[in-house]
């Protein structure tokens, strides 16, 4: 059976959740790729909302294996909050395994400051940012000062890795925002704390990716955001801070591009995005409001409303809801 990702094709928010979970129950396994947690898919399970911002949708089966790959940015006290919730609310399956990739790289307190202290402090045209942390903490992996999830397992090299970031980030916090600094010790004391609670989880999860394709296992891709949200191919720069597209879940998950045979786009019958940038088609009047509030159009990170443009199935006053998409296996067509 083929590998499948599963994208975007607008500016986020088409329901990607719900479909990665309904493929989900004829996969094995499901690795996220890329984002951070300003994504939240949102899903209802027996009555209740489970939004999830870094664990795939997968979680909520059992017998699968979850992953969290290299091209994702992980904010730990996030991820561990997830974990808790999940098993609290009995949601996480007993014998579903979660990984986090190894390489994957760390949201760090002196990244969120970056992100709110740039965004208020901006004149004129805001990206509209969630302030979670996000683009810093990218920014640091590709220049090359990031710290990943295996360095936290090294205490010398992460306060090595935090002296000098700080050395840096305090000079802007301070600097040019006005704010107070941050203290290495103080971190690296609540990172190592924090190492210590998702341990069992950490793997070379590219490795087994690779394990498990060699056994036939069927792999499913789950993207966040949407397509033009990308960094390279999105209405720049009102973007995200990675690449959204297919082509991602390739180098996010670590495993060749001849591993992904088909790609499943999502879209809603109307477009909507949240934060800043241009929307020509935006409806502002009474019809725009009831798609929002029909469509329930507020963000699943951050609660701001989704603006909603276009009216494709919008029809004489009531707005007609798509079936959703067929489950797994998936139509000859798509090979």
């Amino acid at each position: 059976m083929a590998n499948v990702a599963v994208v975007g094709t607008q500016w986020g928010d088409e329901g990607k959740g719900k479909i990665v979970d309904l493929y989900t129950e004829g996969a094995d396994i499901v690795a996220r790729f890329q984002g951070g947690n300003n994504a939240g898919h949102t899903l209802v399970v027996k009555g209740r909302k489970t939004i999830l911002h870094l664990i795939p949708s997968g979680i909520l089966h059992d017998n699968k294996i979850c992953i969290i790959g290299n091209g994702v940015v992980i904010d730990p006290v996030v991820l561990i909050q997830e974990i808790e919730e999940l098993q609290k609310g009995g949601l996480f399956p007993p014998n579903t395994k979660l990984y986090i990739s190894e390489k994957a790289h760390l949201i760090m307190p002196y990244h969120k400051r970056l992100d709110v202290a740039r965004e208020t402090s901006a004149t004129g045209k805001k990206i509209g940012t969630t302030g979670r942390g996000i683009g810093p903490a990218y920014e640091d992996k590709v220049a090359r000062t990031g710290i990943r999830v295996c360095d936290i397992y090294d205490e010398p090299l992460l306060r090595e890795k935090l002296r000098r970031s700080l050395s840096e980030k305090n000079f802007l916090l301070t600097g040019l925002y006005a704010g107070s600094p941050l203290l290495e010790d103080e971190i690296a004391v609540e990172y190592l704390a924090y190492a210590q609670k998702i341990k069992s989880y950490v793997a070379d999860t590219s490795l087994i990716l690779d394990t498990e394709m060699k056994k036939g296992k069927k792999i499913l891709f789950e993207g966040a955001q949407g397509s033009h949200l990308d960094i390279d191919h999105g209405t720049y720069p009102y973007v995200t801070s990675s690449n959204t597209v297919a082509g991602n879940a390739s180098c996010g998950s670590g495993v060749g591009p001849n591993a992904i045979n088909n790609v499943v786009g999502i879209c809603k019958a109307y477009t909507t995005r949240v934060g800043e940038g241009p929307f020509p088609t935006e409806l502002s009047c009474e019809i725009g409001k009831q798609i929002q509030k029909v469509g329930q159009e507020f963000g699943a990170t951050t609660g701001r409303p989704r603006p909603a443009a276009g009216w494709i199935w919008y029809w004489c006053g009531r707005l007609y809801v798509l079936p959703a998409l067929p489950v797994w296996p998936l139509p000859n067509w798509m090979f």
